[in-house]
């Protein structure tokens, strides 16, 4: 691709050249393939007895004319088709499956026969609204499901080698230039729901066509200039929304991140998944166009994230209301929002920061959301999901009281908004992308899974097995298959989780503080076929305390074994579990159960309870009795798999 001016960055590791053979993501890597795609193929086509109905698949076969009806679903539901037709390429790119292409090239029929003829797709406005197309980009998502659309195609073309649905979407790439852009007798707005800002750089990337990097950058740079275009916009169409079809009021701005240009932002604001999905589109955009202003925003964004509205789980949007970010250090536990959606944008994000500047504390992030919350959005059969990820949960709250009853106790099978499970599957099909990059002469690892790999390195081809049972245990060993014939650089990342760190190549030590970069033990030398590197993280159990500023949490802890958060359940525990204390001087000690939930690694200490001796008196002036008790921890990505009950992250501590 002839591009602009780029700034250095680095290059993922394609997943085709990635196998993944871990025994722990072994076993989630075949779930997605033989229970969670199959599962989520048959929802869409509104097959799932009990569930709510989807109507993806039934507007496209409307839409092409191929049957009667009226669309159904959210006016984005075309987006859930695109996701999981992404996750199902990306699962034709490390396992070829023969009937799941002959699906998949069956959808891609059904969608080139939706499309309209000047390139135009979106089931919604063709079968319902199709005089109001490009009338409310602030509410509709005509952008933001081409996006998806669009990063499906470009992944089932690096599958298959098949390009039609590419062309679909090119089609409607180029209606979307025709329609919106700088120029004089065009729209000149941009997306409510960011997305497609991701997309168009893949499809410039494809195509080796510069046009669509500049529309990438013409959503970025056009944002909360004024006038407002979504201001306009409103007025333009009678204030009328596309939601209520009535009176609406004006525009949030802030809800989208459009309240000002996007370089002047430094706070994480609104719609959490719509931002996310902005700031990697951001990160994007500076590396591919040069662009060194961009990638601070985007650096001051990220701290703010990260330091001040992240869950220790790595969930973000603590509001229900809005989804959103709210402010700096309000981040509670028991009304929290945490949409999966958020979180595997905050992994898009942190990817897309790794491979501008390959620094270890992007890694650190990615690996809590993916162990963590995107983990624990998916039940163990594959078939129930969560939307929203809770710290706390009561049930009888979630029943009861209304500022509760988005926190659900058990997951669902389906969601009338359903963009979280096949977002799940695109990411968890995709999990090879994340694992090492590229940096002039050096091979990043970022994730400790094991498998084989290949790359090029410096112009030489490097083959990698790495073999490890983290994240129960922190040792990894990285066998070299092939020698060099020039030094090249092996970059290790050290967890800011892990206290203390041992590196020997061919069973001698390397000074581990001596090649440390940017969280990275960095080994240069010329490598040959059969050494080995073994990594030794110290890995033990952790209480965890979080800023005091974050009120929800003052005088609290939580438990925390290398990259995994544990929690505390009823089934476990007993109910009111926010009358358990840990005590700051117990002892905590882990013990392996290969019987429970797959085999896993558990905490087991020793907490202070409080007595429930006056059941019925509401008040009283003396003090509670306490009594010591013993409790078991699991990792909070298990949470909800057994007896539904309470759940608890951060517990009071006894100093």
């Amino acid at each position: 691709m002839k591009s602009l001016k780029t700034l250095q960055h680095g290059e993922g590791v394609p997943i085709r050249n990635i196998r993944i053979g871990s025994p722990f993501w072994s076993k989630v890597i075949d779930l997605i393939h033989q229970t969670v795609l199959p599962y989520q193929w048959e929802a869409l086509n509104d097959r799932i007895p009990d569930a709510a109905p989807s109507f993806a698949v039934h507007n496209f076969e409307v839409a092409a004319g191929l049957k009667e009806g009226e669309f159904g679903g959210m006016l984005f539901q075309d987006s859930d088709l695109a996701k999981w037709l992404e996750a199902a390429a990306y699962r034709l790119q490390t396992h070829p499956d023969p009937e799941l292409e002959q699906t998949v090239d069956g959808l891609i029929d059904l969608i080139e026969k939706a499309q309209m003829e000047d390139g135009y797709l979106n089931t919604y406005f063709q079968l319902k609204a199709l005089d109001r197309r490009w009338t409310n980009l602030f509410e509709c998502h005509e952008l933001y499901c081409a996006g998806h659309m669009m990063e499906a195609a470009v992944a089932y073309y690096e599958a298959t080698g098949k390009d039609k649905l590419l062309k679909v979407m090119q089609r409607m790439a180029d209606h979307i230039d025709r329609t919106i852009g700088p120029e004089p007798g065009k729209l000149q707005g941009y997306p409510g729901h960011q997305e497609i800002e991701l997309a168009l750089v893949k499809m410039a990337r494809a195509l080796k066509d510069v046009r669509y990097l500049h529309m990438a950058k013409y959503f970025i740079d056009a944002r909360g200039q004024e006038p407002h275009f979504f201001d306009a916009e409103w007025e333009k169409r009678d204030r009328i929304s596309e939601w209520s079809h009535q009176l609406s009021s004006r525009p949030n701005k802030e809800y989208n991140q459009a309240h000002m240009p996007v370089r002047e932002q430094t706070v994480a604001v609104g719609h959490a998944v719509r931002a996310v999905y902005m700031y990697a589109g951001m990160a994007d955009v500076a590396v591919h166009t040069g662009d060194a202003g961009l990638l601070d925003a985007c650096r001051r964004i990220w701290d703010n994230i990260v330091s001040k509205q992240m869950y220790i789980t790595g969930g973000i949007g603590s509001s229900h209301h809005g989804e959103a970010f709210t402010f700096d250090y309000d981040l509670p536990n028991d009304t929290v929002y945490a949409e999966t959606c958020a979180s595997i944008g905050l992994i898009f994000f942190a990817w897309r920061m790794l491979l501008a500047e390959p620094k270890a504390s992007y890694a650190d992030v990615l690996e809590r959301a993916l162990y963590n919350t995107v983990l624990a959005s998916m039940a163990l059969d594959g078939r129930h999901f969560f939307y929203v990820n809770p710290l706390e949960v009561w049930p009888v709250a979630s029943e009861k009281d209304p500022g509760k009853h988005h926190v659900r106790p058990v997951r669902q099978k389906w969601f009338g908004c359903a963009c979280c499970p096949p977002n799940l599957a695109r990411l968890l099909t995709s999990l090879g992308e994340y694992l090492y990059s590229v940096h002039e002469n050096t091979l990043y690892t970022h994730l400790y899974i094991g498998g084989e790999m290949e790359a090029v390195v410096g112009g030489q081809r490097v083959s990698i097995v790495q073999e490890t049972n983290y994240p129960w245990d922190g040792e990894i060993q990285l066998k070299i298959q092939e020698q060099t014939k020039r030094a090249i650089g092996l970059a290790l990342r050290i967890p800011g989780w892990c206290r203390k760190a041992e590196i020997l190549v061919n069973g001698k030590t390397v000074d581990v503080d001596g090649c440390m970069k940017n969280g990275y033990a960095v080994i240069e030398r010329i490598w040959s076929k059969g050494d080995t590197i073994v990594l030794r993280l110290q890995m033990p159990v952790e209480v965890v305390y979080a800023n005091p500023s974050v009120r929800e949490n003052v005088w609290k802890g939580a438990l925390q074994r290398g990259p995994l958060v544990y929690c505390l359940e009823e089934v476990d525990n007993g109910s009111n579990l926010p009358a358990m204390a840990l005590c700051e001087d117990a002892a905590l000690k882990i013990d392996v159960r290969p019987d429970l939930l797959g085999g896993i690694v558990v905490i087991e200490g020793i907490a202070s309870r409080l007595a429930d001796t006056e059941q019925e008196r509401l008040y009283r002036f003396t003090p509670p009795e306490t009594v010591e008790v013993s409790f078991t921890a699991i990792p909070y990505f298990l949470w909800g798999n057994r007896t539904p009950g309470e759940m608890l992250v951060w517990l009071p501590v006894r100093y």
